[in-house]
C-alpha cells in the first residue's frame, strides 16, 4: 500500500514538473503583441518656470528665456519692452515639457509631465510651472500643463566645495496635464483587429494564429507577414471588438528566437539565445604579456671614504608572459548554449577575450547563429 502511494506521489510530481516547465516556455499573447491602434502618443511644449531662489537663467545667456518672460507679461497687461535692459532676474526658466498621452485618454484626464530645463538654469527646485500647451506631433494643442515641480536632486556650493545629487535641472510634474483633445478610434466598431509582433517571426505568427482560430473555432486570424496577424471579427463579437480583444490576448503561446548572440562592446556583456549552435572547431586562447618594473636604488660611499658621490642607480626587471599553460580546447559539432559557455569557461577566459573568440568563430563559419554589435 505504501509503495503505491509513493509511486502516485511521485508521479504527480513528475506531472507538475512537466506542467511547470511548458508553462514557463508559454508567454500570454498580450505580452507578445502590440495590438494596432491602441498606442500613445508623444506631447511636448514650451514654458517658464518660475520661483526659483536665484538659480534660474541668466537672461544675458539665454535670450529666448528674456522673449518668452516678456511675451508673458504683455498677455497679462505689463509692458516691459521700453527698458529691457534693467530685467535681470535669476528666478526664471525657460523649460521643455514633454508627456505621453496613453491610448483612450478622455478629455478632462490627468496625464503625468516631465520637465528639463532649456537654459543655463543651474535647478528647479521650488519652482512652478506655468499654463504650457501640449502639442501633438500635428501640431495640434492636446494637452495644457502647470503646476508645481517636483525635484529629485538637489545642488548646494561653498567657496572651496560643492556638491550635486540626481539631476536638479530636471523635474517631475505627477498629473500635471490635463487632456483637453481626444484621439478619435472607435475599437468597438472595428470589424478587423490587426496584431503586431514585437519580435517579427513567421513561426511565432504562425503560431499565434493557430491559437487565435482554435479558441475561436473559425479561420479568422490569418498571418499577413511575420510581424501581422489579421483577425476577422466573428459574428459573436459582432460590434464588440473590445470582448474580442480581451478573449484572445490571455491566449498562451510558445514563441519561437532567432539563434542571435548579442554583445555590448563598451560593458563586456555577451548574451547568446538558447538556439546558439556551432561547428566543430578548436579554440585556442594566449595572450602575450609584456611587464616592465624599474626599481630605482641608491649608491653611496662607505662610510670612511675619502671621497665619493651619491648616486641613483636604475634597477630594471623585464618578464614577459606568454601563457604558455593555456591548452587548445575542442568544441564538438551541435553542442548547446551551456557546453559552449563551459567550454568557453574552461579556458579561463574573461568577456573581453570571449567577445574576439566568438567573433573569430563565426568569421570561421562555425558559429550558426546571427551576432548583434551594440
Amino acid at each position: 500500500m505504501n509503495r503505491r502511494r509513493i509511486a502516485a506521489s511521485l508521479t504527480a510530481l513528475a506531472f507538475l514538473v512537466l506542467t511547470a516547465s511548458v508553462a514557463e516556455a508559454q508567454s500570454r499573447l498580450k505580452d507578445l503583441v502590440d495590438f494596432e491602434g491602441v498606442r500613445d502618443n508623444m506631447l511636448v511644449g514650451y514654458g517658464l518656470v518660475v520661483g526659483l531662489n536665484g538659480t534660474g537663467d541668466t537672461l544675458n545667456n539665454a535670450p529666448f528665456t528674456q522673449q518668452s518672460l516678456v511675451g508673458m507679461l504683455e498677455r497679462l497687461g505689463v509692458n516691459t519692452r521700453d527698458d529691457l535692459s534693467s530685467m535681470k532676474t535669476e528666478n526664471v526658466a525657460a523649460v521643455v515639457v514633454t508627456a505621453t498621452l496613453p491610448p483612450f485618454a478622455r478629455q478632462g484626464t490627468r496625464i503625468d509631465v516631465t520637465v528639463s530645463a532649456l537654459g543655463d538654469a543651474e535647478s528647479l527646485l521650488g519652482g512652478t510651472l506655468l499654463v504650457t500647451p501640449m502639442l501633438g506631433a500635428d501640431g495640434e494643442v492636446y494637452a495644457v500643463s502647470q503646476g508645481t515641480l517636483v525635484v529629485g536632486g538637489f545642488s548646494a556650493q561653498g567657496e572651496g566645495e560643492s556638491i550635486t545629487k540626481g539631476v536638479p535641472t530636471s523635474a517631475r510634474l505627477p498629473a500635471g496635464a490635463i487632456v483637453e483633445r481626444e484621439l478619435e478610434f472607435a475599437l468597438a466598431n472595428l470589424q478587423s483587429v490587426r496584431l503586431s509582433l514585437r519580435n517579427p517571426d513567421f513561426t511565432t505568427a504562425r503560431r499565434v494564429t493557430r491559437a487565435i482560430n482554435g479558441f475561436l473555432g473559425t479561420n479568422a486570424a490569418r498571418a499577413l507577414d511575420p510581424a501581422t496577424v489579421e483577425i476577422d471579427v466573428p459574428p459573436s463579437h459582432t460590434g464588440d471588438a473590445v470582448a474580442l480583444v480581451t478573449d484572445i490576448e490571455q491566449l498562451t503561446v510558445v514563441p519561437d528566437q532567432l539563434a542571435r548572440v548579442v554583445i555590448d562592446e563598451e560593458s563586456g556583456v555577451i548574451v547568446m539565445g538558447e538556439n546558439v549552435r556551432i561547428s566543430t572547431v578548436a579554440i585556442a586562447q594566449g595572450n602575450l604579456t609584456i611587464r616592465i618594473t624599474e626599481t630605482p636604488q641608491v649608491s653611496q660611499p662607505n662610510a670612511f671614504a675619502a671621497q665619493g658621490n651619491t648616486e641613483v642607480v636604475n634597477r630594471t626587471d623585464v618578464t614577459v608572459d606568454e601563457d604558455e599553460e593555456q591548452r587548445l580546447a575542442l568544441l564538438q559539432s551541435g553542442v548547446t548554449l551551456q557546453e559552449l559557455v563551459d567550454g568557453l569557461n574552461a579556458l579561463g577566459i574573461g568577456p573581453r577575450d570571449m567577445i574576439s573568440i566568438l567573433q573569430t568563430i563565426k568569421a570561421a563559419g562555425a558559429l550558426q547563429a546571427e551576432i548583434v554589435v551594440m
